[in-house]
């Protein structure tokens, strides 16, 4: 156990907590000690039942079986080369910016009426881990067709469409909150620069999060902005399988997100 422990504080710190409030939300579900009725995303719970904790629980229900060690897999790989690259020792300000877009994610998904935020919010990052990856990067659906990483985000949106208009809509606002992120913080150049967003002046956290945190300036060598997917594989994209939406007697809410994606071997 003590080495079980050693390892997981290995993880960069915002990768680490993601990935365990991701396994923390998701296996309770899907070993029924927790209905999904008690942790989807609703208004009229959240603002005035005061039911705060499903702000946090909507963005971390992932698919049951073996799509989400797709899943978590994915998410684990696609933020530990963003906070190990373009964020390295800078975590808090990774923290921050991801704060902020989730709250994008609540906002701009008001018109869909989203229960649950998990697709767009993987969708997001994995827009700006596709943004900041090297000139030239490629990635593979499945293992049979072969595309730049930079387009993968518009893959999924399409895999979304094929399971219906109500799942890409759904995932939709991730899209476009992860492309607001690289374009204020990082510029609208291929890859980025450190400081070339209109926005990167308010990206940074705020001091007393950051000292928090323990965050020190970048240290010379340290890997360039946009090298974040720098050597990385391919991505398998596992199937998608949707569930009926929520009722008020605890069914399960919202889509059961099954596409997720692992990368393997080196380019």
């Amino acid at each position: 156990m003590n080495e079980l422990i050693a390892e997981i504080k290995k993880i960069p710190p915002v990768t680490r907590l993601l990935c365990i409030s991701s396994v923390s939300v998701t296996l309770p579900v899907m070993l029924k000690m927790i209905s999904p009725y008690h942790i989807f995303y609703s208004f009229e719970k959240v603002f005035e039942h005061l039911e705060i904790w499903r702000l946090y629980t909507s963005f971390f229900l992932g698919s049951g079986g073996i799509n989400y060690v797709f899943e978590l897999a994915m998410l684990y790989r696609t933020m530990n080369e963003i906070e190990t690259g373009p964020y390295l020792h800078k975590s808090a300000d990774l923290a921050w910016q991801l704060f902020v877009a989730s709250v994008g994610i609540v906002v701009t998904s008001i018109p869909v009426n989203s229960f649950f935020f998990t697709r767009a919010f993987v969708l997001c990052i994995i827009y700006v881990g596709s943004a900041l990856a090297p000139p030239g990067a490629q990635t593979s659906l499945f293992g049979l067709v072969t595309f730049p990483v930079r387009y993968f985000p518009y893959v999924m949106l399409g895999m979304d469409l094929l399971s219906g208009p109500a799942a890409v809509a759904s995932s939709l606002p991730g899209a476009i909150v992860g492309h607001l992120w690289w374009w204020g913080i990082w510029g609208s150049e291929t890859g980025g620069t450190r400081g070339g967003g209109v926005l990167y002046p308010w990206g940074a956290a705020p001091a007393w999060f950051a000292n928090w945190m323990g965050q020190t300036p970048t240290v010379a060598g340290a890997p360039e902005p946009g090298r974040a997917n720098a050597g990385g594989g391919v991505h398998i994209v596992a199937p998608r399988r949707t569930v009926n939406a929520p009722e008020a007697g605890g069914s399960t809410a919202g889509y059961n997100w099954g596409s997720g994606g692992q990368r393997l071997g080196n380019n």
